[in-house]
């Protein structure tokens, strides 16, 4: 996994969509599939600790003075 948390999210969610896609033909043996499946949930938790960290820094934004202030997104309804 170590090799995994180096990977950036662009080159996380691409392994992620190959493995997607090998599953989805259906021509990989149940043991193979259930590698994938556990290497593709692996690499989902790592694009969501990801995001999470970006979406933690994008909550504050810095003042024209300089100081951190927290920013809220508000949801369209």
């Amino acid at each position: 996994m170590s090799e995994e948390n180096e990977l950036t999210f662009e080159q996380a969610m691409y392994k992620l969509e190959q493995i997607v896609e090998k599953l989805e033909d259906g021509d990989v043996p149940l043991e193979e599939a259930i590698a994938f499946y556990k290497q593709g949930m692996d690499l989902s938790r790592l694009c969501h600790q990801k995001l999470k960290t970006v979406e933690e820094q994008l909550t504050e934004i810095l003042r024209e003075d300089g100081e951190l202030e927290s920013f809220i997104v508000q949801e369209e309804e």
